[in-house]
């Protein structure tokens, strides 16, 4: 009772603002990649179990004994094409279970922070990549003896690596942008 203020959330670093410029589709589905991953990994064992029940189902049926007991939705499907929506009906409840339960809007945030919280991590790699491409173009000019002039659209890349990332897409060309008279 010491402390009769509620408690304010830490806001977390990585987010420009609390409502950020809509990403591009591309960008959309790198976060949609982190969101599913993280959710994947929450519900991992009733996905998959653990590996060495998998490869005991495997030596059982080489073996031609009884099959094991399966418990998991991924030793269940394990060798199974069009019957597994009716085989595997229970794990798969079961797993499905637990992903809408991790599938949260607050799990999405936390995947576009996450996201929002490495674009400096992706920027230096895409930096990194862009002086491997020049350097190896350097090489393959010095090795088959051309000539030194640059094309104009490898500097272009190579400006457009700098930039930084843009967060709300790239503009039509054609768009009207703002209210023409």
């Amino acid at each position: 009772m010491a402390n009769d203020k509620p408690e304010v959330p830490q806001q977390r670093l990585g987010i420009p603002s609390r409502n950020p410029l809509p990403l591009s589709a591309s960008q959309e589905a790198q976060v949609r990649e982190i969101y599913y991953a993280r959710v994947r990994k929450q519900c991992a064992k009733e996905i998959k179990g653990k590996q060495a029940s998998k490869q005991a189902c495997m030596h059982a049926c080489i073996q031609e004994t009884a099959p094991l007991p399966m418990n998991t939705f991924a030793d269940c499907a394990f060798g199974r094409t069009f019957t597994v929506s009716f085989a595997c009906r229970d794990q798969h409840r079961i797993m499905n279970n637990c992903m809408k339960l991790h599938a949260t809007a607050e799990a999405n945030d936390a995947a576009r922070e996450e996201w929002f919280a490495s674009r400096m991590e992706r920027h230096r790699e895409r930096e990194r990549k862009a002086k491997v491409a020049v350097a190896q173009e350097e090489f393959l000019r010095e090795w088959w003896g051309l000539p030194e002039e640059e094309r104009s659209w490898r500097k272009q890349e190579v400006e457009k690596m700098k930039q930084p990332e843009r967060v709300g897409g790239m503009p039509a060309k054609d768009r009207r942008r703002g209210p023409e008279v």
